[in-house]
């Protein structure tokens, strides 16, 4: 499933649609991690089921733990798959538990290219994730979590991106290797340093 499956899945969410609301760079109601202080922030628009990002996401975690001074807003946007829908929606309903970055880590270092639904279970309850909690949060939620991935979806529109993984550090997006070493360039960028390349 493609983009158009994406669309027609949250377009039958019907009023959550009209609440997503317009979008900001920092979503106070996206997931975050880092510093709450930073002063870069970092967008990462990421996809479960994509190869790309599952190599991405130790990088940028490193990148992140080692900086210190980063605020990281995590874009769930599932464009692969129909999964990729469901991970995201599981992923953001683990947040209502306080562990969105135990299930996001989880999901991002599970083996294998496609996961399927029960696969995603399997992961985020081997993770510690309470997973009578997760279905209850899931229920209860659906309607905020659904309007985060539409905001989520717009935000990326507006940017131009077309692709998993995107990751923007201090409003530029990464280019040249989603590795450490560049994501730091890039915060010394936004800083006002220069690249010491």
């Amino acid at each position: 499933m493609k983009r158009r499956a994406f669309l027609a899945i949250l377009a039958a969410a019907g009023p959550a649609l009209a609440r997503a609301g317009t979008v900001e760079p920092d979503d106070p109601a996206a997931p975050h991690g880092g510093s709450e202080a930073g002063d870069v922030l970092v967008l990462a628009f990421f996809d479960y089921n994509c190869p790309f990002c599952r190599r991405a996401e130790p990088e940028l975690r490193r990148f992140v733990e080692a900086d210190g001074r980063v605020r990281l807003v995590y874009k769930d946007w599932p464009v692969l798959s129909e999964a990729s829908v469901a991970g995201a929606r599981l992923a953001l309903a683990a947040a209502y538990q306080g562990r969105y970055e135990a299930a996001h880590r989880a999901l991002m270092g599970a083996p294998g290219r496609r996961l399927a639904q029960d696969q995603l279970r399997a992961i985020l309850q081997g993770a510690g994730i309470d997973m009578a909690r997760l279905d209850a949060d899931a229920t209860d939620h659906a309607l905020d979590i659904t309007a985060q991935l539409v905001r989520n979806d717009t935000h990326a529109r507006a940017l131009g991106l077309t692709a998993v993984p995107a990751i923007l550090v201090g409003g530029r997006r990464v280019v040249g290797g989603f590795d450490e070493e560049n994501f730091s360039e890039f915060a010394a960028l936004a800083r006002g340093g220069a690249a010491s390349r």
